[in-house]
C-alpha cells in the first residue's frame, strides 16, 4: 500500500454566463468600458473622457429633429456597379453586404423635418455603410435635397461623416463634387442658409466640396477632418505634423472651422443659428413654407 495516495480534487463547473453582443463597448480614448444603455442615454458620447462615438443615421436623426416629422426623400435610390469594376472584391458584392448590414439602401439619409419652430432640408451620412463614401447616388440626393430645398425655401443642414469619393465608380464618383458644390452656389444666390455639421472622420472628396462650403460650419470634438490623412501627409512632406493636426479643435484654431459643439449642445446651437439666419433685417422669423 503507498504511504502517500494521491489526492482527489473535486472540480466545481460554473455555468458561463452568455452576455450578449453590443451590450459593453470600451472607449478608444480612455479605455473604459461602458454599459451601450448608458451611452446611449448619454447619446453616445463617453461619460468619462468625452469622447464622441460614430452613432448611426437613426441615432443622429432623434438628436436633431422633433419627433414624427421627418419625411424622407429619395430612399428608394440605390448604387449599380455601372463601371463593371473588376478590383479585389466585387463592387455589387460590397453594396448587398452594406444594405444587408446596415438596413439602408445608400449612405445618406435625405429629407424634411422639423427643428424647433424651423423646417429644414436635412441630410444624414452614415458612415457604417461603405465609409460614407460618396458615389453617384450620394450626390445625387445631396444634389436633390439642396434642389428641393430651394423649391420649398428651406434651410440645408448636412451632418458629414465620410471617408471620400468611392472608388469602386472612379469618375461618376468624383463629378458629385462639382454637382453638388453648383447647387450649393444656387441655394447661396437664393439667400437660404447652409449649415454643416462635420463629424468623425470627414475627409477627402466629401471635405473638398458640400463638407466646408457652409455658411456655418460646425464640427464635433475630437473629429477628423481633411484631404489626405495625416500618415500620408507625413510620408509626404517627411516632415512631423503639429499635435491635434487635422482634428476640430485644431482647425477651429487655423479658420476653418466656426464652432467645435459638443453633441448634447448641437440641436440648441443649430436651432439658434436658423433663429438668427432665417430672420428678415427687422428680427422677424420668416415663416416656413408648408
Amino acid at each position: 500500500m503507498a504511504l502517500f495516495g494521491r489526492r482527489n480534487y473535486s472540480t466545481v463547473k460554473v455555468k458561463k454566463r452568455d452576455i450578449p453582443a453590443g451590450m459593453w463597448l470600451k472607449c478608444p480614448a480612455c479605455n473604459e468600458i461602458m454599459d451601450t444603455t448608458i451611452l446611449s442615454q448619454a447619446l453616445w458620447v463617453c461619460p468619462k473622457c468625452s469622447y464622441h462615438f460614430q452613432v448611426t443615421r437613426d441615432d443622429r436623426l432623434a438628436m436633431l429633429v422633433e419627433a414624427g416629422t421627418f419625411e424622407e426623400w429619395d430612399r428608394e435610390f440605390y448604387s449599380v456597379d455601372a463601371l463593371g469594376f473588376t478590383g479585389v472584391a466585387s463592387y455589387t458584392a460590397k453594396l448587398e453586404e452594406n444594405i444587408q448590414k446596415t438596413g439602408c439602401k445608400d449612405a445618406v439619409m435625405c429629407g424634411r423635418g422639423r427643428m424647433g419652430t424651423h423646417d429644414v432640408a436635412l441630410a444624414i451620412m452614415d458612415f457604417k455603410f461603405l465609409g460614407a463614401s460618396m458615389g453617384s447616388v450620394v450626390g445625387e440626393k445631396i444634389t436633390r435635397l439642396i434642389e428641393r430645398a430651394i423649391e420649398q425655401d428651406l434651410p440645408v443642414v448636412i451632418c458629414c461623416a465620410s471617408g471620400g469619393a468611392r472608388m469602386y465608380e472612379g469618375l461618376f464618383s468624383l463629378m458629385q463634387m462639382a454637382k453638388t458644390s453648383g447647387a450649393l452656389a444656387k441655394l447661396h444666390q437664393r439667400g437660404l442658409p447652409y449649415i454643416s455639421l462635420l463629424t468623425h472622420p470627414t475627409m477627402a472628396g466629401v471635405m473638398a466640396s458640400y463638407a466646408t462650403l457652409g455658411d456655418v460650419i460646425l464640427a464635433e470634438p475630437g473629429a477628423l477632418i481633411g484631404f489626405a490623412g495625416p500618415r500620408v501627409i507625413k510620408e509626404t512632406t517627411q516632415q512631423d505634423l503639429p499635435e491635434g493636426f487635422q482634428r476640430s479643435e485644431f482647425l477651429l484654431k487655423h479658420g476653418l472651422v466656426d464652432k467645435v459643439v459638443p453633441r448634447k449642445e448641437l440641436r440648441e446651437t443649430i436651432i439658434q443659428l436658423l433663429d438668427f439666419m432665417m430672420s428678415d433685417n427687422s428680427g422677424t422669423v420668416r415663416a416656413d413654407s408648408g
